[in-house]
């Protein structure tokens, strides 16, 4: 049976990061065979909401954040926990190695009235997934509206340590299209060193 892909929808220009609000929803679902099935990304209760909830890599990030570009040679594969609440809510716990620890991280995203858009108000941040095929890999785009310096990341999600190339060369095809550039792009050597801080 072919693998289902969830593709938000980017149907507003390249540039298109963030489509006006209720447009879309619930609309853009396709197959690696290109047929139309009708996934539910935003059913609180769906099964593809359990599909995508659990442990991923960080495989590769592109972020415009100026903390970022300082540190990205220097970084190695994070892991992000995804989990959901009965509601619908999506929680985040992400766990980075640093040199001499493991950095913890938890923030709760708010699902909002749009497909695979979800936001954490006190943060000031949004949370949208670009295109997922659950098992496999997610790409994941994240802006932060609070501070002096707002800015945007692009992170490619994959349930394994090591992405394909096929998938290195979609993400690194997707980073124009939201405002960024190559020389923004890291790709993130594998690492174990937090993995047995996961629990």
């Amino acid at each position: 049976m072919p693998r289902t892909v969830w593709r938000f929808p980017r149907e507003h220009g390249p540039g298109a990061a963030h489509p006006p609000p209720g447009t879309g929803q619930g609309r853009v679902f396709r197959t690696l065979v290109g047929w139309q099935v009708p996934m539910a990304f935003p059913n609180p209760a769906g099964d593809a909401l359990l599909q995508f909830a659990g442990m991923w890599h960080v495989a590769a990030v592109a972020s415009n954040c100026s903390v970022f570009l300082k540190m990205k040679d220097g970084m190695k594969s994070s892991i992000t926990v995804v989990s959901f609440m009965p509601e619908g809510d999506l929680a985040l716990k992400l766990i980075w190695p640093l040199a001499d620890k493991c950095q913890k991280f938890e923030l709760l995203f708010q699902r909002s009235g749009q497909a695979g858009h979800y936001t954490a108000a006190q943060e000031m941040r949004d949370l949208r997934v670009m295109e997922t095929d659950y098992s496999g890999y997610a790409i994941v785009q994240e802006f932060k509206r609070s501070g002096e310096e707002p800015h945007s990341a692009l992170q490619l999600l994959t349930r394994e340590q090591d992405a394909s190339p096929q998938l290195l060369q979609k993400f690194k095809e997707l980073v124009p299209t939201m405002g960024l550039t190559q020389d923004m792009v890291a790709i993130l050597p594998r690492s174990d060193q937090c993995t047995k801080d996961i629990s």
